[in-house]
C-alpha cells in the first residue's frame, strides 16, 4: 500500500504538496482499476446519470459518505487484532471514531495523530502483507457499515456505463479493496512510500484531503479524457467543497452544517441517509448511535481490563 501516508509537512507550498499528492494518486488508481457495471437511481432527475456518455463519469469521497466512519480507524482496529499495536493505541483510535461518529465532522488533530501512527505501525511492513490483511479488515469491520443509499447512487453511474472512483484520504491499498469489493471502478487514496515493496514511513505528497482531492480528481480527469462538467462528485464534509465544486453535479450526502449551509447556498443536490436523526439535524446523534458508540468503547476498555 503506497498508502498509508501521513508524514510530516514537507518543504514546499500547498499548492505543489496538493498536486504532488493528486497526481501521485490518480496514478496509482489507474494502474488497478477494472470495469464494473451495475444499476441506477435516478432521483428527482430521470435523466442523470446521463447512460452512454463516455466523458462522463462519478467521484465518491469514502468515510461518512459511502461508509459509516472513517476507514483509517477501521483499518486500526484490524491491525490492533493482528498484534501490530498495542491496547494504549487501540484506546485512542476508539476515541477517535467514537469522536468521529458522534459529531459528524473530521477533527485534524485527530486526523492528524492517526496518520502519524499509520506511518510508524506499517513502516517497514510489506505492501503485499497489508494488501492482503485490508481484504480481511473490510470483511470483518467495513462491509457492514457501507450506506445502502449512496451505494444506489453508484450504481446508477455504472448502470449508466459511467466509471466510479472513491476520492479518499484513506491509504490507496485500502481504498482500491474497498472499491473492488463494491464493483467500482477504482479509487485515488493516499499515497505511502515504498521501495522494494516496503513501507518507508514517508508520504509521496501529502494526505489526500481537502484541496488535494480536487487535484486528483483533475489529473484523473484529464487522463481520462472526462469532461467535468458532465461528472458528479459526493461528499459529506465541507472539506470537500474544492472536489465538489470541479464537477458539473455536485451533491452534499450526509452532510456536515457548513457543507449543509453551503449546498444549499448553491443549491447543490443533498440526501441523508443516517438513520435516527433528522436530516435537519447533522451532528445530533441519535440516543441510539449514543448507545452504541459508547457500548464500543466500553467493551474495549472491558477487554483490556480482563486482560491485566
Amino acid at each position: 500500500m503506497a498508502a498509508l501516508g501521513w508524514l510530516t509537512p514537507r518543504r514546499r507550498s500547498a499548492t505543489a504538496r496538493s498536486v504532488l499528492a493528486g497526481e501521485a494518486s490518480a496514478e496509482a488508481a489507474r494502474k488497478s482499476t477494472t470495469d464494473v457495471l451495475d444499476r441506477e437511481d435516478a432521483g428527482r432527475e430521470p435523466e442523470f446519470p446521463v447512460h452512454g456518455d463516455e466523458r462522463a463519469a462519478a467521484f465518491f469521497d469514502l468515510d461518512n459518505t459511502v461508509m459509516q466512519g472513517a476507514a483509517l480507524f477501521h483499518f486500526g482496529r484490524g491491525l490492533y487484532k493482528r498484534k501490530f499495536f498495542d491496547t494504549r493505541e487501540l484506546l485512542r483510535f476508539a476515541w477517535q471514531q467514537a469522536w468521529f461518529r458522534l459529531a459528524g465532522v473530521e477533527d485534524p488533530e485527530h486526523m492528524q495523530e492517526a496518520r502519524d501512527s499509520a506511518l510508524s505501525i506499517v513502516q517497514g511492513h510489506k505492501v503485499a502483507e497489508l494488501q492482503a490483511i485490508g481484504e480481511e479488515i473490510y470483511d470483518e469491520y467495513m462491509a457492514e457499515r457501507i450506506w445502502p443509499g449512496t451505494r444506489a447512487l453508484a450504481q446508477a453511474h455504472l448502470d449508466a456505463g459511467q466509471k466510479v472512483w472513491l476520492v479518499t484520504a484513506a491509504p490507496v491499498e485500502i481504498a482500491q479493496v474497498i472499491a473492488r469489493r463494491l464493483g467500482l471502478t477504482g479509487a485515488l487514496g493516499t499515497v505511502a512510500e515504498s521501495i522494494d515493496g516496503v513501507y518507508t514511513g514517508k508520504l509521496v505528497g501529502e494526505p489526500l484531503h481537502g484541496p488535494a482531492k480536487a487535484e486528483a480528481v483533475r489529473a484523473l480527469a484529464a487522463a481520462e479524457g472526462l469532461d467535468l462538467s458532465r461528472c458528479a462528485a459526493y461528499s459529506d464534509s465541507h472539506n470537500d467543497i474544492p472536489m465538489l465544486s470541479l464537477v458539473g453535479h455536485p451533491y452534499a450526502i450526509n452532510p456536515d452544517s457548513k457543507l449543509r449551509k453551503h449546498a444549499r447556498a448553491m443549491d447543490w443536490r443533498l440526501r441523508d441517509y443516517r438513520t435516527g436523526r433528522k436530516a435537519a439535524k447533522v451532528g445530533i446523534p441519535a440516543a441510539a448511535g449514543v448507545g452504541a458508540v459508547a457500548g464500543g468503547t466500553a467493551a474495549v476498555i472491558a477487554v483490556h481490563r480482563r486482560r491485566r
